[in-house]
């Protein structure tokens, strides 16, 4: 359904808690639409999967692993393919989100350089993924890996994915109705959660410990 009304950070939160999120169909597109997928994508926090090699490659420490140093690069990394619905005014608003503390981002690089990363945004408990990239391989699940153990140590009880890919699939992540979402959502909206409890830079153990088993 197609926006109506000027699209406001205000709004945006609140389409958020409502269960609905915006997309566009590419990145000079000046129109929105709300979407609410019939099924959800999920990841239950205590399930992501950690494969062998992925666990080998993060106790490697051939990535470093930060956590809202730079926004605007991991929205603009994600932007940066063929056909994006992250248009001109989508990214915006999402930067002013982050510089009121409702937006993060995971960046990873390599050599200094910005090589993947994730972004989302955070209401109460819930914390609904929208989009992430990688320019090396695995940059992005090891993204993912800090991410969820991030979560996990700041209280969160949602982790949204919006949809379900063979991606995500393979990592954990499952499919609900949207019922049985919208449920899952009023709780968290209700739960006091801290996005940087676990400090800057957690240490690869320590990311890796949240798992108990890497198989």
């Amino acid at each position: 359904m197609k926006d109506d009304f000027p699209l406001t950070p205000e709004l945006l939160v609140q389409a958020y808690a409502a269960g609905v999120f915006p997309m566009s169909e590419s990145q000079t597109d000046t129109e929105v639409f709300w979407v609410d997928p019939k099924r959800r994508g999920v990841f239950p926090l205590d399930r992501f999967h950690v494969s062998r090699s992925l666990a080998r490659r993060i106790r490697r420490g051939e990535f470093s692993v930060t956590a809202d140093q730079d926004f605007p690069g991991v929205l603009a990394g994600c932007a940066d393919r063929e056909e994006t619905w992250i248009s001109e005014t989508i990214a915006r608003l999402y930067v002013d989100l982050h510089h009121r503390g409702l937006a993060h981002s995971i960046e990873v690089r390599q050599d200094d350089h910005l090589v993947g990363g994730v972004y989302g945004v955070a209401l109460g408990g819930a914390f609904f993924g929208e989009s992430m990239f990688s320019r090396r391989t695995d940059a992005s699940k090891v993204a993912l890996a800090y991410l969820v153990s991030r979560l996990r140590a700041g209280g969160f009880v949602l982790f949204d994915t919006q949809f379900l890919t063979s991606h995500l699939a393979s990592l954990g992540a499952v499919e609900i109705s949207r019922a049985e979402y919208r449920a899952r959502l009023s709780e968290a909206l209700s739960v006091e959660a801290d996005f940087h409890r676990q400090g800057p830079h957690p240490s690869s153990q320590e990311v890796l410990q949240r798992w108990g088993q890497t198989s």
